[in-house]
Formats: C-alpha cells, structure tokens, sequence
C-alpha cells in the first residue's frame, strides 16, 4: 500500500511521524530516502515518541557516530548512512544485527544500501516543496 502526505511544518511532520511509530512492530525497517534536509530526521523524532521513547528524550541525526540506540516500548536502532560512500563501508558496519533483530531500524539514506533492505522494508520517500512543506511518500507492504 502506498499513501502520500503533505505536511506544513516541522510539528506536523513530527505527527505524522508519531501516528506511525505507534504502528510500529518489533523488527520493523524504516527506509528513510530523501534529500538533504528534508525532515529525515524530524519524522524520525515523531517515530520515536510514538514508539514510546520520553518526550524530553532527544533524538538527533546520528551523521558522525553513524547509529543511534533508544530505549522505547521495542528498542530503537537509528542508523544514518549519509557519510558512508561505499557498500563495503556499509557492509562493514554490520547492520543485518540490528535489521534482522528484535527492535525498530530506522535507516536514513536508505537508498545507500537498497540491496541490503529486506522485502517487508516500510519505504518513506521525502520532497519538499518549500522551506515548511513536505511531500512524504509511504509505501508499506504489509498493509
């Protein structure tokens, strides 16, 4: 299934990221794929609370350490490929712990490993159309 959303503000991406993550399963794969600021990581703090991480929790784009754990209702694994070039640095990263374990994977630049994405992968496409609203492309394939 595939919906398409439009949001107007940073808040109102946070929403839509919240109504999601209250969907969200144990070993659920988040695909974020989008530009450079977009709201990867907005919608990415709306997922964590509707998961169930404390509101004053902060959740920050994990560029330079390259994945970010929260502790939610299910575990939250955070994972942000944008300075990776090359799928043997993504390969060497290991990911497939944390894809194919027990908590939520949340990957930003996700197209950076497309191969390495599994079939039941919640893909999110992000536009934007000016500096407040977004075009947010969800396809899940379990719905």
């Amino acid at each position: 299934m595939e919906k398409v959303f439009r949001t107007e503000s940073p808040e109102e991406t946070q929403t839509l990221g919240e109504k999601l993550g209250k969907t969200l399963q144990s070993g659920d794969v988040i695909a974020l794929i989008g530009a450079l600021g977009t709201g990867k990581t907005c919608l990415t703090q709306g997922i964590a609370r509707g998961v169930g991480l404390a509101p004053d929790e902060v959740v920050s784009s994990p560029s330079y350490i390259l994945i970010n754990e929260y502790n939610g209702k299910i575990p939250i694994y955070h994972i942000d490929l944008y300075r990776l070039e090359s799928a043997t640095e993504i390969a060497e990263l290991g990911l497939s712990e944390y894809i194919e374990g027990y908590g939520i994977c949340i990957i930003e630049w996700a197209e950076r490993m497309a191969e390495g994405l599994p079939d039941t992968c919640i893909k999110i496409h992000i536009t934007w159309e000016d500096e407040n609203t977004r075009y947010i492309k969800i396809q899940h394939p379990k719905v």
